[in-house]
């Protein structure tokens, strides 16, 4: 997925972060070599772009893809480092446990964003990849893209990561218990029928896709958005109905009492552009 002239980039190596259109961040996994499967390193590095995008508001979209032929190969089995922040005299089942509460965090550390995130899968998603993938807000697949968990591979349970309970609420029970169960590939045109991604689309049209949504997007006032998001993944959470309107209709209220909330207004009735100010 080719970026545009970026106002602001930061390169890590391994992630890479450019503005190919304004107020959306491209986010990509930059180790095209191994399918960007991610090391330590590379891990720390995402986590710390994550953390730069929750704090930069001039983005107000993000879309999250892979480099080269691969979306993320999950965790990179080579990687024999020890990280800096792990204490001294930590090892065998102690590190072990560290390391997977490291990689725990990711799910809930995208989720965390306030932009909406747009997992544009442009290959394998496999494993930790996988998971990466599904911490999306919402996903579109290259037709050549396909996910499997592959963690029976390593002799483990099908489900790592928080994977059971995001497919459970993506695809439901039935289907959730096939993937996690069976280990099973699942393409991009299956993926779609089941609801697991928005759409699978021609390879070359992947890019422009994920574009097109995220300009959607950030047309409207950024507060609904991040309310918006933030409701979304509440409801899932919440006892019932009655507690998902509560929460729907305090974000509702916090929306409206920005002057953006006015500006969409009178921008549509201008049949202009709106221009927000985080106000």
């Amino acid at each position: 997925m080719a970026a545009g002239v970026a106002r602001a980039e930061v390169s890590n190596v391994s992630v890479v972060l450019t503005e190919p259109a304004t107020h959306v961040g491209l986010l990509t996994l930059d180790r095209p070599a191994c399918l960007n499967a991610l090391d330590e390193k590379a891990l720390d590095r995402l986590f710390e772009t994550l953390e730069q995008l929750e704090h930069d508001l001039h983005f107000r979209a993000v879309v999250l893809t892979g480099s080269g032929r691969g979306f993320c190969a999950g965790h990179d089995r080579r990687d024999t480092g020890r990280p800096g922040w792990v204490p001294q005299g930590a090892e065998g089942s102690y590190l072990r446990l560290l390391l997977h509460r490291r990689w725990s965090q990711l799910v809930p550390r995208v989720r965390r964003l306030p932009q909406p995130v747009i997992a544009a899968v442009n290959g394998p998603a496999v494993g930790g990849g996988f998971v990466l993938a599904m911490a999306g807000d919402l996903r579109l697949a290259a037709r050549s893209a396909f996910f499997e968990p592959a963690f029976h591979a390593y002799g483990m349970s099908g489900a790592e990561f928080g994977l059971g309970w995001l497919l459970q609420r993506a695809v439901g029970a039935q289907r959730a218990a096939e993937i996690v169960l069976t280990g099973r590939r699942i393409g991009a045109e299956e993926a779609a029928e089941w609801g697991l991604v928005v759409a699978a689309v021609a390879d070359e049209e992947l890019a422009d896709r994920a574009l097109e949504t995220a300009g959607r997007i950030v047309r409207h006032n950024p507060m609904g958005n991040w309310m918006g998001k933030a409701g979304l993944w509440a409801s899932l959470e919440s006892p019932g109905l009655e507690a998902a309107i509560e929460l729907e209709a305090r974000a509702q209220m916090l929306s409206l009492a920005t002057e953006d909330a006015a500006e969409a207004v009178a921008s549509a009735a201008d049949r202009r552009a709106p221009d927000y100010r985080l106000r």
